[in-house]
């Protein structure tokens, strides 16, 4: 009987080894972002917890928080692909400045965010004054107001994420289709988006992510009314002020989507072995 040959080593590739001074701080850096977590943990009133979930207050911050993320999600991606499409498909001039401008809430404050909101869709705003004068429509302030301020921090998220699936696609199929007689909507709905498809899930489920834990432009913008505006983060800020376990309670609800959500998404955000 003939043995297969043995399996050749595995050649350690220089450079593989991390030096052992770079262990140090990379388990001091993994510490600072896990232990406030595992305090949250430690504190949590778990005997408890099951009648703290259950509390009105907390059903309805978690209601509304689910609809207005779940809203500005739907916004973003009516808004978003189509952006996303133009900064990965059509070359004109000051597509670089427009990309920078769409990455701009990423960076930006959220108060600013919310205040930028009202000086645009307040009342006196430069497109709120006309909506209300013309329409009757009013957005600060009310359950409207938190989807807008959600969906404008939260969009980028779905851009970024859509555009680069558009620019690693394979173009030859679009070319394919519209060598075919295609037209462009139709290669647009029937090629482009179910190539992209699994970007498009995963900005989306990211921008939702974002738009559940928004906070400061939500309290900007749309204030922190009970039952109209207080999402979980708000809920979060006001039982901070008078009961502890309440704001843990509401903070291992956003903690559990949190890492359901990086779970989920794991095989999109993380490479290699």
């Amino acid at each position: 009987m003939v043995r297969p040959p043995a399996p050749a080593p595995r050649r350690r590739v220089p450079g593989r080894q991390a030096p052992l001074a770079l262990f140090v701080p990379a388990g001091l850096g993994l510490a600072f972002l896990v232990l406030p977590l595992a305090g949250l943990l430690a504190r949590a009133p778990w005997a408890t917890l099951p009648q703290r979930l259950t509390a009105p207050g907390v059903l309805t911050a978690l209601r509304l928080s689910l609809l207005t993320a779940t809203g500005a999600t739907l916004l973003c991606l009516v808004l978003g692909v189509p952006l996303a499409w133009v900064l990965a498909r059509v070359r004109f001039p000051g597509r670089r400045l427009v990309r920078a401008l769409v990455t701009v809430p990423l960076v930006l404050p959220p108060v600013v965010g919310g205040v930028a909101l009202l000086l645009v869709f307040g009342r006196r705003g430069l497109l709120g004054g006309w909506l209300d004068a013309t329409l009757g429509v009013t957005l600060p302030f009310t359950t409207a107001g938190v989807v807008l301020a959600e969906a404008f921090v939260a969009m980028p998220f779905l851009v970024i994420a859509v555009e680069g699936a558009l620019r690693a696609a394979d173009a030859r199929y679009e070319e394919a289709a519209a060598t075919l007689g295609a037209g462009r909507w139709a290669t647009f709905t029937h090629v482009t988006l179910p190539l992209v498809a699994p970007g498009v899930a995963a900005g989306a489920v990211l921008c939702w992510a974002r738009a559940l834990g928004e906070f400061g432009a939500t309290i900007t913008f749309a204030g922190n009314f009970p039952g109209r505006t207080q999402t979980m983060p708000l809920a979060v800020y006001l039982a901070l002020e008078t009961d502890l376990e309440a704001a843990i309670v509401l903070s291992l609800v956003l903690l559990t989507v949190s890492v359901a959500i990086l779970a989920g998404l794991r095989d999109r955000w993380v490479t290699g072995p």
